[in-house]
C-alpha cells in the first residue's frame, strides 16, 4: 500500500482570520480615547526631550558623570551616608513592623473565636473595622508628605526619616499582613481555636507555618523599597545619601552624583540578594 501522500491532494492551510481582532482594536481605540484628556491635563509632552537645547543640556550633564569622583575624602563621606541610609531604613522598618503585627492580628477575622460558628458579633466586628481605617490612614499619605510633618516636627535630620518610614510602612505592612493571613488555609487554625488555644497560639502554630515565606518575602521588598524612600526622603532635610545626592545636584557635580548612584545601586543588588537567600533558606 502506498503511503506516500499525493501532491495533488495537498491543501495549503491558510491563516483564518482573528475573530477578536475588532474587539481589540476597538479596546485599544477607547482606551486611547480615555487617556488623552489625561495626557492634555498632565500636559504630558515628551517630545519636549527631543529638543535640541534639551539634548544639549543632558548632554552636557552626563558627560560630567565620567569619571566618577573616587578620592578618599568623598568615599568617607559617601561611605558613612550610605550606612545612614540603611540605618534609616531599617530602623524605619523596625518601627513599622512594630505597628503592622498588632493591627494585621487585631483585623484578621481568621483568628477571631467569636467568627467560628456564627457571625462575628458586633463589638469584635467594630474594632476590626476601626484598625483597617487605621492602616488606611497610616498608609494614605505617602511617606515624603509625613517626612515633610516631621521635619517640622522634630527638626532635619534622620529622625523624621525614620518615623516618616516607620508610620507610612506601617499601614502597608499591617495591609499585606493581614491579607496574607486571611488567605491561608483555614483548617488548622480553626481546629487549634475550637480545641481551646489562644489567638496567639493559633497563629504560631497554624497560620503562621503557611505564611511565613510570603511574610518574609514581602518584609524584605518593603526594607529595599525603604531603601529608595529614605533617599527620596533626604531630599527634604532626612539625611542620608538622598541628602547627598541633593547637594551634588544643586553644584552639578556630575562624578559626586554618578558615586552616588553606584553606590545606591549597589545597595538595591545587596538587598535583593538577602531576600533571595532568605527565600532558599525558608524553602
Amino acid at each position: 500500500m502506498n503511503l506516500t501522500t499525493s501532491p495533488s491532494i495537498v491543501k495549503p492551510v491558510f491563516a483564518r482570520s482573528d475573530p477578536a481582532r475588532a474587539m481589540r482594536w476597538a479596546t485599544v481605540l477607547l482606551l486611547a480615547a480615555l487617556l488623552w484628556p489625561l495626557a492634555v491635563l498632565t500636559e504630558f509632552k515628551p517630545w519636549v526631550l527631543a529638543d535640541a537645547r534639551s539634548l544639549r543640556s543632558t548632554g552636557h550633564f552626563l558627560a560630567s558623570f565620567v569619571p566618577p569622583r573616587m578620592d578618599a575624602e568623598f568615599l568617607g563621606l559617601l561611605l558613612h551616608e550610605a550606612w545612614r541610609t540603611v540605618a534609616i531604613a531599617t530602623a524605619g522598618m523596625t518601627l513599622a513592623w512594630l505597628i503592622a503585627v498588632p493591627l494585621a492580628i487585631g483585623s484578621t477575622a481568621r483568628l477571631s473565636v467569636s467568627a467560628l460558628a456564627q457571625s462575628m458579633s458586633l463589638l469584635p466586628s467594630a474594632v476590626r473595622t476601626l484598625l483597617r481605617w487605621t492602616m488606611v490612614v497610616l498608609r494614605s499619605m505617602p511617606e515624603l508628605v509625613w517626612a515633610l510633618l516631621f521635619v517640622r516636627v522634630v527638626g532635619l535630620g534622620p529622625t523624621a526619616g525614620v518615623l516618616a518610614i516607620g508610620i507610612a510602612y506601617g499601614g502597608m505592612l499591617g495591609k499585606v499582613y493581614a491579607e496574607i493571613l486571611e488567605s491561608s488555609d483555614p483548617a488548622p487554625t480553626q481546629a487549634l481555636l475550637r480545641n481551646g488555644s489562644g489567638r496567639l497560639q493559633a497563629l504560631l502554630f497554624g497560620t503562621l507555618p503557611q505564611c511565613a515565606p510570603e511574610l518574609v518575602s514581602y518584609t524584605v521588598y518593603r526594607w529595599e523599597c525603604a531603601i529608595r524612600a529614605s533617599v527620596v526622603l533626604g531630599f527634604v532635610g532626612a539625611g542620608g545619601l538622598g541628602q547627598l545626592l541633593d547637594s551634588a545636584t544643586k553644584m552639578f557635580s556630575g562624578g559626586e552624583v554618578s558615586s552616588i548612584l553606584l553606590v545606591f545601586i549597589a545597595l538595591v543588588a545587596l538587598s535583593d540578594r538577602i531576600s533571595a537567600l532568605l527565600r532558599k533558606a525558608m524553602a
